[in-house]
């Protein structure tokens, strides 16, 4: 299902699931959406999506938390379980190749109408060019943004929609960025010296431009909204992807004021400009860490335009100790791009990324040991995938181990490991938010080698390993036969 009237759709639909509450008492912007929101994602019996339709200095409503939870995201990336989404893309790039010459033909075909269906398509006008505003009427004034939590620097627009075109190739990068609003009619804009955007802001810089134009986009469909967080390889189009997940591809319109084009069904585009070589101090800003981010340089952007819809709606999102909105839209980046690492690395089982982890600072990986050194092997593997070098601590354990129960893994890892001969320590990239890397963005890193030692699996010399506990099958069904007649309730189904 694709939201063809983005945000307003995906309202209606939230509405229906009983996942959305309406706030028409009057609220701040500053700390008191946070705190509501707060309180609401972290207690399951409140947690739904929040329309502030009266907030103070704005007539526009606020929309926040609307993919924080397992069956909002599901809703928003048109899934009916999170993990279809795994499945669905493994489906596509199964690596097997095709036998004979019809079953390569039928591949070929399932590539190009894939392509054909998901590729962004160009329209003439737009819902969110419904109204434009230039010169001195395109004020970021209009806008409900958030003052987000006490010591931040300002306000910060957070759930957020970057456009940039590469200079040199004229390829398209869409980026999460947060961007801090230093004046009416200019931003900070806060992307990592490892994402796509700011390659395009080194590229510009190579060729000496004084300017790139850039856009802001808020709302639009969810799926697109979300496909600007995915940690895609270079050069691949993000638009591509949320049409995969729409099962349609995303209409894109020209802007107004710069020669970029925005998804037709957004409810706000901020329009304007990038000094590639203009470095200002943006932060502090409490961070999905749970920490300030320390305020550092970076671009900013001067507006040109402004356009949005007649009854634009604000979303936006906060972050801070999880669980919040954004372990949801981080749990859909893992069960999305679990093939494509099976894909390089064929022996993971499963992945997760837990939310105490807060996305960099800890994935383990169940894998399917088949040779001394293979958890290791594992380890370096991930380490070499894209934005996963960023991972500051990699746990392995067996394939038996259930990744996703915090509880299973920790008393398998502490039962297997011994820290002398499974803990790996090394030096690499680290993601710019990890505060405790001796210096910015180069640190250590563990990898634990949790699974059980093997004679012929491991390194000589081993003691031989214990057998698990484990009940013999004929005990167990003859308990399971005469449950009731102990007098205990009848069994649930695992």
């Amino acid at each position: 299902m694709a939201y063809d009237n983005g945000l307003h759709d995906f309202i209606k639909t939230l509405e229906a699931h009983g996942e959305l509450m309406r706030i028409k008492e009057k609220v701040s912007p500053h700390l008191e959406i946070t705190e509501i929101t707060d309180r609401v994602s972290k207690e399951p019996t409140l947690n739904k999506a929040l329309l502030f339709e009266n907030v103070e200095g704005s007539a526009m409503p606020v929309l926040i938390n609307a993919m924080g939870s397992k069956k909002r995201i599901e809703l928003a990336l048109n899934v009916g379980d999170i993990n279809e989404l795994a499945t669905r893309v493994g489906e596509l790039i199964k690596p097997q190749m095709p036998a004979g010459f019809m079953d390569k033909a039928k591949k070929g075909m399932q590539y190009l109408d894939v392509v054909r269906s998901v590729a962004p398509r160009t329209v003439k006008s737009a819902p969110c060019q419904e109204v434009v505003l230039t010169g001195k009427d395109a004020s970021l004034d209009i806008l409900p943004v958030l003052t987000c939590w006490p010591n931040d620097a300002g306000p910060f627009i957070t759930l957020t929609t970057f456009i940039t075109r590469d200079p040199e190739s004229g390829i398209r990068n869409v980026g999460m960025y947060r961007a801090q609003v230093f004046d009416n009619r200019t931003l900070g804009v806060h992307w990592q010296r490892h994402k796509g955007g700011t390659e395009h802001q080194r590229s510009a810089q190579r060729l000496q431009k004084e300017k790139i134009p850039i856009a802001l986009v808020l709302g639009g469909d969810p799926a697109t909204i979300w496909s600007g967080s995915a940690p895609l390889p270079p050069n691949i189009d993000e638009f591509m992807l949320a049409g995969f997940l729409r099962g349609k591809g995303v209409d894109v319109v020209p802007c107004k004021s710069i020669p970029l084009e925005v998804p037709a069904e957004a409810e706000i585009v901020i329009e304007g400009w990038l000094d590639p070589n203009d470095q200002r101090m943006e932060g502090p800003f409490g961070d999905h860490t749970g920490y300030y981010s320390i305020a550092d340089y970076y671009p900013s952007m001067s507006v040109s335009a402004i356009t949005h819809r007649r009854k634009a709606i604000y979303p936006t999102t906060i972050v801070g100790k999880p669980p919040m909105e954004d372990v949801w839209m981080g749990k859909a980046t893992e069960r999305l791009f679990l093939p494509l690492m099976r894909l390089f690395l064929s022996e993971i089982v499963d992945v997760n990324m837990p939310a105490e982890g807060v996305f960099h600072n800890l994935v383990i990986v169940s894998i399917k040991k088949r040779y001394p050194g293979h958890a290791r092997k594992v380890m370096y593997g991930i380490w070499g995938l894209g934005l996963m070098m960023l991972t500051k601590s990699i746990i392995i354990v067996d394939e038996d181990v259930d990744v996703q129960d915090l509880s299973q893994v920790a008393f398998e890892v502490l039962a297997n490991y011994d820290p002398k001969r499974d803990v790996v320590i090394v030096e690499g990239a680290t993601d710019d938010l990890d505060h405790a890397a001796p210096v910015k963005n180069y640190g250590g890193k563990m990898g634990i080698d949790g699974t059980r030692k093997v004679r012929g699996l491991d390194p000589e010399p081993l003691q031989n390993w214990p057998d698990q506990i484990v009940m013999s099958p004929e005990i167990s069904a003859l308990v399971d036969k005469k449950w009731q007649s102990y007098g205990f309730p009848k069994l649930k189904k695992s």
